[in-house]
């Protein structure tokens, strides 16, 4: 039995703090200072962290192998299960021309470019999230937005800073479930908690897009598109966080917000209206002409931010001759509904409690850990819900999204094989990522910072949100970044006297608006829109945003945090 120490150097908790960190500020510096390849250095990264754990820690070898082997296999299923599930998805949709359709519909919907990217960069981009995540939603969205004409730089400032509210519980809430199994806090509880943080963020989302878009005149003019966005998202994403499915919460969110946009529109229109040629602006002028044909819609793993490219080319080629037929349409968004109308099955009580019968729970093996002060550690349990979990259900989504758009099983098989070869590498970082997180939470590394932390008393609900947003702005991933500090943030709340499930929830808030920021997102929105080499505009584009909503953000955790607010930590 291995025992956790927090003051392994020296005695010294300030010490030991500091060597727990190396291993973290390997991994970051490796990210965002030498631009190494998020693989790369998540392996690095990992060799660091069980060094630490062996020679500084006294971890057994054996022990420290074996749990990184246990956060290895929680990479691959759920984590890697549900992306490439949900990618092959998206590949069918675009070798049967049905993304093409789906993208003229959103483009019919309205001819102001306000309005068409409130909803194809929130709505939308809120579904992409909720049911692939990883990066999809940036490349898909920039792409789409070119298309109905946003100049590049601009359609990818507007898909990044879209991406913030969803994420949350993205993939079909995999932030969310990673936090509660690394922490080992109830999911319900985190869910709802972090519920009540980040539909105060959807709410101005879509003003800061139209601020974007269009400047003060953007805000001023299209207004009440940006307000019924946020406000139907929010509060569908409020309700369905504390009371629905969890795994739909983003899904029932971005279907609401986009219906209410649409009813608004049959008793409202903006003033004016937004053209391209209407509002010139020379940085994106200069940005070339080029993205919008044959551009690779890459996605990156949100494990570790690796962009893995689809390898498909998205065309942007003129409206055809005759418009899209009804059926056509239908079945354009058909893969949508089954996917929803799967999850919907799932989470119903018979259904649930049969398919848990399917699910195994087992000590990994090789794993005997206590914490500190003397109880097992939870983190030594693994659950393998192989036919309950959301990567088979979208599995099984893809299969009949197959039948529906009429794709031959070989081509969807080839798909699949294809999706695997592309997503190979985010594989790599992911599981390297969440490897590192699983030795420094069962080796002690984690409870070190954390009980340092702690020493921030009253004020450690203030810098909680940081950690995350720290954490997804360098991996580019809020499951990564939960992984990382989930443990942390619970140690440290403890320790100061704070509810563990405020600041664990506030972690992954935070992460949300690390997303934009991060290296790897950026790349994968400048190169979906043919700007590779700009990332540094791009990031000057999006930090304002960034900056403002961080800010606001750790104020919000604080006031719960504190008797004013205090009565919506459930």
């Amino acid at each position: 039995m291995y025992q956790q120490v927090i003051d392994p150097v020296g005695s010294s908790l300030g010490w030991s703090a500091l060597v727990a960190a190396i291993p973290l500020l390997a991994l970051f510096t490796l990210l965002g200072v030498v631009r190494m390849r998020a693989w790369l250095a998540a392996l690095f990264g990992l060799s660091l962290t069980l060094l630490v754990a062996v020679v500084m820690y006294g971890m057994p070898a054996g022990q420290a192998f074996n749990s990184a082997l246990e956060g290895a296999a929680f990479g691959l299923f759920p984590a890697m299960w549900i992306v490439v599930n949900a990618i092959w998805i998206y590949r069918m949709t675009v070798t049967s021309g049905h993304f093409d359709v789906a993208r003229r519909a959103f483009a019919r919907v309205s001819d102001d470019q306000r309005v068409q990217g409130i909803i194809i960069a929130f709505s939308f981009g809120a579904l992409l999230e909720a049911l692939a995540g990883f990066g999809t939603p940036v490349a898909i969205c920039s792409v789409m937005l070119i298309a109905v004409g946003l100049p590049p730089l601009k359609a990818a400032t507007v898909a990044l800073i879209a991406n913030t509210a969803p994420v949350a519980y993205g993939a079909v809430g995999l932030p969310v479930i990673t936090l509660a199994r690394v922490t080992g806090l109830p999911l319900g509880d985190l869910s709802a908690m972090t519920g009540r943080q980040v539909p105060v963020l959807a709410l101005f989302v879509p003003l800061a897009l139209l601020v974007v878009l269009d400047g003060r005149r953007g805000v001023r003019e299209a207004w009440p598109a940006a307000l019924t966005c946020g406000v139907s998202f929010a509060a569908v994403q409020y309700l369905m966080a504390n009371h629905g499915p969890m795994e739909l919460t983003d899904v029932a969110a971005a279907l609401v917000s986009a219906g209410a946009v649409l009813l608004l529109l049959r008793v409202w229109r903006p003033g004016e209206g937004m053209s391209q040629e209407a509002t010139p602006h020379p940085a994106d002028d200069s940005a070339g002409t080029g993205a919008g044909t044959g551009t690779g819609a890459g996605t990156g793993g949100d494990g570790g931010g690796e962009s893995a490219g689809l390898g498909t080319a998205v065309r942007t080629e003129a409206p055809p001759r005759r418009p899209d037929t009804r059926t056509e349409v239908v079945r354009a968004f058909a893969p949508y509904a089954v996917i929803i109308a799967l999850f919907s099955v799932v989470s119903v009580s018979a259904v649930r409690d049969a398919l848990a019968r399917t699910t195994a729970f087992f000590a990994w093996p090789g794993l005997h850990i206590a914490s500190p002060d003397g109880k097992p550690l939870a983190l030594v349990q693994f659950k393998f819900d192989w036919l309950a979990g959301g990567g088979t259900v979208l599995l099984v989504a893809g299969l009949v999204t197959a039948v529906v758009l009429r794709v031959p099983m070989r081509q969807a098989a080839t798909a699949y094989g294809h999706t695997l070869h592309q997503l190979r590498t985010a594989a790599v970082t992911v599981t390297a990522v969440l490897a590192l997180a699983y030795v420094m939470n069962a080796s002690g590394q984690t409870a070190t910072m954390g009980a340092l932390l702690a020493r921030a008393g009253s004020l450690f609900p203030l810098l909680s949100p940081v950690l995350g947003w720290f954490g997804t702005a360098v991996t580019g991933s809020d499951t990564s970044s939960n992984s990382l500090f989930g443990a942390l943030q619970v140690s440290a709340a403890e320790g100061s006297g704070h509810a563990p499930v405020l600041t664990a929830a506030a972690n992954t808030s935070g992460g949300v608006l690390g997303k934009m920021i991060s290296p790897q997102n950026l790349a994968i929105g400048a190169a979906a829109v043919g700007l590779a080499g700009r990332e540094g505009e791009l990031f000057r584009r999006v930090l304002a945003a960034t900056a403002v909503f961080v800010p606001f953000l750790c104020v919000l955790v604080y006031l719960q945090s504190t008797p004013l607010l205090s009565w919506m930590v459930p």
